[in-house]
């Protein structure tokens, strides 16, 4: 039985899945697309100041390790010979900002995540550097100066952390983003790790002409950055090296790709126009544009989606970007206990069937895509005494789609021709409430596939089809095809946009809470804002008691 099993298996592939709230080790059948098994760990996020988030490099290292080790032993569980993992791709939360020591192999400070304000005041004294006529940073990289992006993170290292400034003078320092971190450590760190990223993520540092597809020195100058700590920058899909250590020593790393990128390719979006929306920490709504960079009137970014293989063309996308999707789900069980699971949320909303006229605006890192206003913050509206966490949760689904809505409507307008349904993937896509709350708010179909792990696929699919690998086919013919489930707008048209254009007016409610800077902070980029907890609670008291917090019906 096991002997026929593995003959049926074939060659096989893995994929690093680092997120901004896990890590996953995945393993795909190259031939059927199939998963076979997977191990998921959870990742810390610090939070030291308002505004802050930051995460440990070492843990997220270490959860990668984990992660491999527990996956391989439930494959020997299942009977299946790990020398069939033929390579390995790499997908990671993008922007994600490490700076390390190549001689030690420490990080000289933690992670600054992509959610990160603190740069907010060095992005408006940047910006003030931009001729109006003349935006270079805009027509190079295809993203605005933004918190959002690695330069500027990058920037505050070097001007804020000693340690990362004396590495610098003296040779030591490597920047990356969580790729390259991985890469470098996982091919053999300070015995001969290699220093590399994809063009994918190369594209979302804000140094990286995405039309020479080369770091851009005078993006560099503009942003004080030194050119030699930057890692070489490589297509996505070729062997960059090999695992040295753990079950899977020898094995090829032969995949690289940011997680909204991997997701385009794990759902085959190849042909100019296919889209999808990924719901996972952010909400990120990617349409590929073909060969051609097509730049944005509507708050969209212009970005690279892929180039699987060293001689193989480039592919643009249109992106819209949202910061809070599931991470406000995360908010309401850490920081408010409504929930004691994230699952839960789904069971409440169930409950009640609707916000009863309560909106929710999860602006905690101001608003992405498509106004890109940072000095917006989180907000509930419309509380009544008849509101209780059920309709919070409720309210929580519901913020997620209108933002999907918002980015959508961009899309369509810079794009001109609508979409007619949306592919949809990630994490949150297993909520039923929230598919059938996407469907009605867009009022086109929600199409979701069997297997939702399409980032973890995207990954390993560049990595088996990496030239020297070759077990996976990216051929039209050899694409396995995905069973998908439906979600159809099951309310009417004028009540959804009445839904929607109240949503739009608690977003108007949300902007320009940010207006003083905080005297504890220590650095002037912190801005000091009533947190959303203080608008929650003290809304709560006043209006419902505080019986509705403690979870009391």
């Amino acid at each position: 039985m096991a002997a026929s099993k593995k003959a049926v298996l074939g060659p096989l592939v893995g994929a690093v899945d680092q997120g901004t709230s896990s890590t996953r080790f995945l393993v795909f059948n190259s031939k059927t697309a199939e998963l076979l098994s997977h191990h998921q760990v959870e990742i810390k996020q610090e939070f030291p100041r308002e505004g802050w988030v930051e995460q440990d490099p070492k843990e997220i290292l270490h959860s990668v390790y984990e992660c491999i080790e527990k996956t391989c032993e439930k494959l020997g569980q299942l009977n299946i010979d790990i020398s069939n993992i033929k390579a390995i791709g790499v997908s990671n939360q993008r922007e994600t900002t490490v700076v390390w020591d190549k001689l030690t192999g420490e990080p000289l400070y933690n992670a600054v995540v992509w959610l990160d304000l603190r740069t907010q005041s060095t992005v408006e004294s940047l910006s003030k550097r931009i001729p109006g006529n003349n935006n270079f940073v805009k027509s190079k990289t295809g993203l605005p100066l933004s918190t959002y992006f690695s330069a500027v993170k990058l920037r505050w290292l070097l001007d804020n952390v000693r340690e990362v400034q004396k590495a610098v003078e003296e040779k030591r320092a490597l920047f990356g983003t969580i790729d390259s971190w991985l890469i470098w450590s996982l091919t053999g760190g300070v015995n001969g790790g290699v220093h590399c990223t994809d063009v994918t993520n190369a594209s979302r540092t804000m140094l990286f002409n995405i039309h020479s597809l080369e770091w851009d020195k005078q993006l560099c100058e503009f942003f004080g950055i030194p050119m030699e700590i930057l890692p070489n920058v490589r297509s996505s899909s070729e062997i960059y090296g090999l695992m040295k250590a753990g079950a899977l020593e020898g094995v090829p790393i032969s995949g690289c790709l940011g997680d909204q990128s991997a997701a385009l390719v794990g759902q085959m979006c190849f042909q100019n126009g296919q889209a999808k929306n990924t719901y996972g920490t952010g909400c990120f709504l990617l349409c590929n544009t073909g060969h051609k960079c097509v730049f944005s009137d509507h708050g969209l970014l212009t970005t690279v989606a892929y180039k699987l293989g060293r001689d193989k063309p480039v592919y643009y996308a249109l992106e819209g970007s949202v910061a809070i999707a599931g991470a406000v789900i995360r908010w309401l069980r850490d920081n408010l206990g409504i929930i004691k699971t994230s699952e839960e949320i789904e069971k409440l909303a169930k409950e009640v069937g609707t916000s009863y006229g309560c909106y929710f605006v999860p602006a905690f890192s101001g608003l992405y895509a498509p106004y890109w206003e940072p000095s917006a913050r989180g907000i509930i509206c419309g509380l009544t005494q008849f509101t209780n966490k059920c309709h919070i949760a409720f309210a929580a689904l519901e913020a997620v789609c209108f933002q999907t809505r918002e980015i959508l409507d961009a899309m369509n307008r810079d794009c001109g021709i609508p979409l007619s349904h949306l592919q949809v993937d990630g994490g949150m896509t297993s909520n039923k409430i929230l598919m059938q709350l996407q469907a009605d708010i867009l009022y086109i179909p929600v199409v979701k596939p069997s297997m939702p792990e399409t980032t973890a696929l995207g990954a390993a699919m560049a990595a088996g089809a990496a030239e020297g690998v070759g077990v996976w086919s990216l051929e039209p013919e050899d694409l396995s095809a995905v069973t998908m489930e439906r979600f159809e707008p099951q309310i009417n048209a004028e009540e959804s946009e009445i839904r929607y254009s109240t949503w739009k007016k608690a977003v108007m409610k949300s902007m320009g809470w940010v207006t003083t800077q905080s005297p504890e902070s220590g650095d002037p980029s912190i801005f000091c804002s009533l947190p959303l907890g203080f608008f929650i609670v003290s809304s709560m008291v006043m209006l419902i008691g505080a019986r509705y917090i403690s979870g009391i019906p």
